[in-house]
């Protein structure tokens, strides 16, 4: 039996990357997707090369309507909405995020409407509709190892860290006040993912030869969005139905390592 059998999956962000790679593991295991993208032409293209399973939505994931928008089109076409995998966000760097002594306001605002005010608003929507529909559901949020684990040398992006700190926290507050209505609301905290994001980091040979050392799984690399599918299918499935409010760190042994300048 698939793991994810008759289950309707809203992925904000789901139109590259890491919340792509989820909507094809989440088909393959038997849900049906509704992907959320910002970008009308790649969502076509998302949704096309997804296939029948899946429906597509263009809007901004910091726009306070996009989540709400998006969970109802999934309740009116794919007949329900069973849960919500937040992937959307990203970096600050070039609005001015940074270390502290360059952080430009603009920088700081900017970073945390990206990551935060975005998950803030689509986990809002879900939880709204699992109320109105009263049915339990699951959350699954995108954290990340700097939330807990900094590297200063390469990765100091303060606001960045701030919000997926305060990720983790509302994941935690959120889990808590509504786990009596059987509402499950979790996190995935990646390090160094090979995404569109990454690419500075990516790009770069001494960074490169860091992460050897500091992520050492499988021979020492940059993670892949698929490393990430398992935990998320999991985290949606009916196996974490006695799990909530909980941070799974999928790094590459991240957290646990120095890694080596």
């Amino acid at each position: 039996m698939s793991w994810l059998a008759k289950k309707r999956i809203v992925i904000i962000g789901g139109t590259s990357g890491i919340g792509l790679s989820a909507a094809h593991a989440f088909i393959r295991e038997g849900a049906t997707v509704l992907v959320v993208g910002r970008d009308k032409e790649k969502t076509v293209l998302a949704t096309s090369e997804l296939g029948t399973r899946a429906i597509g939505f263009a809007g901004d994931a910091s726009h306070e309507n996009t989540a709400t928008e998006a969970i109802a089109l999934c309740v009116d076409k794919l007949g329900g909405f069973d849960g919500l995998y937040h992937v959307a966000g990203g970096s600050g760097r070039k609005f001015g995020d940074g270390p502290l002594h360059e952080l430009t306001l603009e920088g700081w605002n900017k970073t945390i409407d990206l990551n935060l005010t975005s998950l803030m608003l689509s986990n809002r929507a879900a939880i709204k509709v699992f109320k109105e529909l009263k049915t339990t559901g699951t959350i699954l949020n995108m954290a990340s190892v700097l939330g807990y684990s900094p590297s200063p040398k390469y990765f100091s992006t303060h606001a960045y860290a701030a919000t997926k700190a305060a990720i983790i926290g509302f994941t935690k507050s959120i889990a808590a006040y509504y786990a009596n209505e059987n509402i499950r609301i979790n996190a995935i905290a990646p390090a160094l993912v090979e995404t569109p994001m990454a690419q500075r980091a990516a790009n770069d040979e001494k960074i490169i030869s860091f992460i050897k050392t500091k992520q050492p799984l499988d021979g020492g690399r940059i993670g892949t969005p698929a490393d990430l599918d398992g935990a998320a299918v999991y985290f949606m499935s009916d196996y974490s139905k006695f799990t909530t409010g909980q941070i799974l760190s999928v790094d590459g042994g991240w957290s646990i390592s120095e890694g080596q300048y």
